[in-house]
């Protein structure tokens, strides 16, 4: 009798995490035309094409679109007076001129700054006249300069530092049509490291579609519990690629959650995240992730 209401038991969890997969993938695959359902392996431009080109430059965004990234991924920041641009870290000095924190300048002052000459001089074998004096830009100089016909996969950076980040981020992607009626599910996704503040944009739209970041020091690990938790808010997750295995992926994937990991920039590694089951990942070189998904799927 254990035994029979073991199996019956087993049984009627593997039909609760298919239901789970089919749901999500018929609401994704229909609602974007494919681009979330996870038979699509997403090809996720990191801070642009940022192997070739200054991180979060135009160029770098360019460049990626070139190379048929399916998304160009923006990190944000927001300057004194409020305005959200694109950089990765919360201090200037490593990709421009300046000095000091984001938080206490003015977009005014930052435009004035180099973001380019720092990557002619960090990689001469890369290097380009054309990169030194270009500008930060803002999240909607970004959004003017590619429209409607670009793919947004953006990240609320530090959002602790920035009251009211959230806010200002969906009201500039409704101002530009991105989010809300009339646009398609799908063309922006939104990932943080904190869940805090993947909540509080969920409450607001519903629609967007999450990713909750995950940092890992040592070989990953997530249960039941955190999945559960995580399927409240979001459609899935981002682990640095270098702390999961195939176990980890597939206890993703069964769970109806898509898995996204970063910054996978070796052919080989891309090759063996495939091989596991991950349905995108993020690189600085989306012209070779996407030689290798096409390569993967013949």
């Amino acid at each position: 009798m254990l035994k029979k209401i073991m199996k019956t038991t087993l049984i009627a969890a593997s039909v609760a995490i298919i239901g789970t997969v089919a749901s999500f993938n018929q609401s994704y695959a229909k609602s974007s035309q494919s681009l979330l359902n996870p038979n699509h392996i997403l090809d996720i431009s990191h801070r642009g094409a940022s192997g070739y080109a200054p991180e979060h430059t135009i160029p770098s965004y360019k460049l990626a679109k070139k190379q048929k990234g399916d998304y160009i991924e923006i990190d944000l920041q927001m300057t004194k007076d409020g305005k959200l641009i694109a950089m990765h870290d919360e201090t200037l000095d490593r990709t421009t001129n300046g000095t000091g924190m984001v938080k206490d300048h003015t977009l005014s002052e930052i435009k004035k700054l180099d973001a380019g000459s720092w990557f002619n001089k960090k990689y001469p074998e890369k290097a380009n006249p054309d990169y030194a004096g270009l500008k930060v830009p803002t999240l909607e100089d970004i959004i003017h300069t590619f429209g409607r016909s670009t793919n947004y996969y953006i990240e609320t950076k530090s959002p602790e530092v920035y009251p009211g980040m959230e806010e200002k981020l969906l009201n500039i992607l409704k101002k530009n049509k991105l989010i809300g009626p009339g646009s398609k599910s799908g063309k922006v996704i939104i990932e943080s490291f904190s869940k805090p503040s993947l909540m509080k944009i969920h409450a607001m739209d519903a629609d967007i579609p999450l990713i909750q970041l995950l940092s890992y020091s040592q070989k990953a690990k997530i249960s039941q519990k955190e999945i559960n938790d995580i399927k409240k808010y979001a459609v899935g997750v981002g682990p640095n690629y270098e702390a999961i295995d195939r176990d980890y992926v597939q206890k993703i994937r069964h769970n109806g959650l898509l898995i996204h990991p970063y910054t996978v920039n070796r052919k080989e590694d891309m090759k063996k995240l495939l091989d596991w089951g991950v349905t995108g990942m993020f690189t600085n070189y989306p012209d070779v992730l996407h030689h290798v998904i096409k390569d993967h799927a013949k």
